[in-house]
């Protein structure tokens, strides 16, 4: 079969479910998310020898490290999935219930009901975690849903694929419902986003490029967020054992993901800190690239940056450092370079903090605190289906609400418009 037609046929077949889905009571579309973590608990050998086979083939490409982190499966993090099922199934209905109704002069009620979107693409690349994630808040939400991983992660994703497709038949649900593309040709991709009479929205989640793509070609709505550059910044007024701590756990906890920082801003008042602080940094392995100020406090572990470097989601062991002259100075910097992800400021003066987070023009604003909990998972969302640093529709982690929209419901009793 061509793939052109294969993908028609999914998303055919998705839009029919997602009627099914959408008119689920709650109990059958929970039951079906713990049927699934039940069938990823009984089937975690299989996962794991499928992730095997995906890590071996991408080390004999010889990919990097933090792409194989990306692409590992792992027990904690099969625990994580799991997690995250049973906290999707324990948050309340997003969709159905009546919100703001009120009586209008004419004598109508007027409201709004949360109601699913309907089918949703999911389009990624390396982490086979999201084939999880994303099917199991669509699914809460009422949604179907169609899952494209990327071909470094093919054995990973369908493995899940099935396991997914088994839980949903435990409790009557369609396998439709969420279904896994089992072809690694790109033609799928170009052929989801030019359904819009069956998909409602595309999120894709990787790299530039496929977030570029799907953005110029998709004739469908798209919820995305091009890069992740973050910043952390060491106000004058930071404890310095917070501003260490912060700054460590932002760029060094993991190196692979959107949320981690990428360019530290220190506080001239706050250099003193800068050798201990970077040699910390070259003791995890961070090449550490700095302005010329950061580069006299540390010559022999600094190198130079370059101007790109300040506009560069490494997404690996780099880091960019610059001293700025206060917060107004940081935040233009911000402003300047930054992706509109997520900024942190580590300050003790709740004034400056506060000026940060009401100006500072991110999908995520964090006072003494790591970049690394811009996750929907961290914020109590079960899990995410991407971040977006869009302003229209959703933005920041997206969890159920982003995957839901609005209808107005009007109540009458005969009423007719004079």
């Amino acid at each position: 079969m061509q793939v052109k037609q294969l993908i028609t046929d999914m998303a055919r077949a998705a839009r029919e479910a997602s009627r099914i889905v959408a008119s689920a009571p709650l109990d059958q579309r929970n039951d079906a998310l713990l049927s699934i973590r039940d069938e990823i608990k009984r089937g975690r050998d299989s996962i794991l020898a499928s992730n095997e086979s995906d890590l071996e083939a991408a080390r004999r490409l010889d990919l990097d490290e933090a792409f194989i982190d990306r692409l590992a499966l792992n027990a904690p993090r099969l625990d994580s999935l799991e997690e995250g099922l049973q906290q999707v199934a324990m948050l309340p209905d997003p969709i159905g219930a009546i919100e703001n109704l009120r009586k209008m002069p004419s004598g109508i009620e007027v409201g709004t009901m949360r109601v699913p979107l309907g089918v949703i693409g999911i389009i990624f690349e390396s982490r086979p975690n999201v084939t999880v994630e994303a099917a199991a808040l669509c699914l809460k939400a009422g949604n179907a849903v169609i899952l494209r991983g990327g071909s470094e992660a093919i054995h990973s994703n369908k493995a899940l694929g099935e396991l997914i497709a088994r839980g949903l038949a435990n409790v009557g649900l369609p396998a439709a419902s969420a279904q896994v593309v089992p072809v690694v040709d790109r033609e799928a991709v170009g052929a989801m986003l030019t359904l819009p009479q069956y998909i409602d929205m595309v999120v894709p989640r990787g790299g530039k490029a496929l977030i570029e793509r799907v953005s110029e070609e998709s004739r469908v709505p798209v919820l995305k967020h091009l890069d992740g550059i973050c910043h952390v910044f060491i106000d004058r007024d930071a404890d310095p054992e917070k501003a260490m701590a912060i700054a460590i756990n932002a760029k060094t906890q993991r190196f692979g993901t959107c949320n981690t920082m990428e360019t530290l801003l220190v506080a001239r008042e706050q250099v003193a800190m800068l050798p201990r602080l970077v040699a910390a940094f070259h003791e995890h392995g961070v090449e550490v690239r700095g302005c010329p100020e950061s580069r006299h406090c540390a010559p022999e572990i600094v190198i130079s940056a370059e101007e790109s470097d300040w506009s560069t989601e490494y997404l690996a062991p780099v880091l960019s450092v610059r001293v700025v002259a206060d917060v107004g100075d940081a935040m233009a910097h911000i402003a300047r370079y930054g992706s509109d992800h997520t900024e942190s400021i580590v300050t003790e003066n709740i004034q400056t903090a506060e000026r940060f987070l009401r100006e500072v023009d991110s999908s995520s604003v964090m006072h003494n605190a790591s970049t690394r909990f811009a996750d929907g998972f961290e914020y109590g969302l079960g899990a995410e289906i991407g971040i977006s640093t869009d302003k229209l529709h959703a933005r920041g982690p997206v969890g159920l609400e982003g995957l839901t929209s609005r209808k107005y419901i009007v109540k009458g009793d005969g009423h007719i418009r004079q």
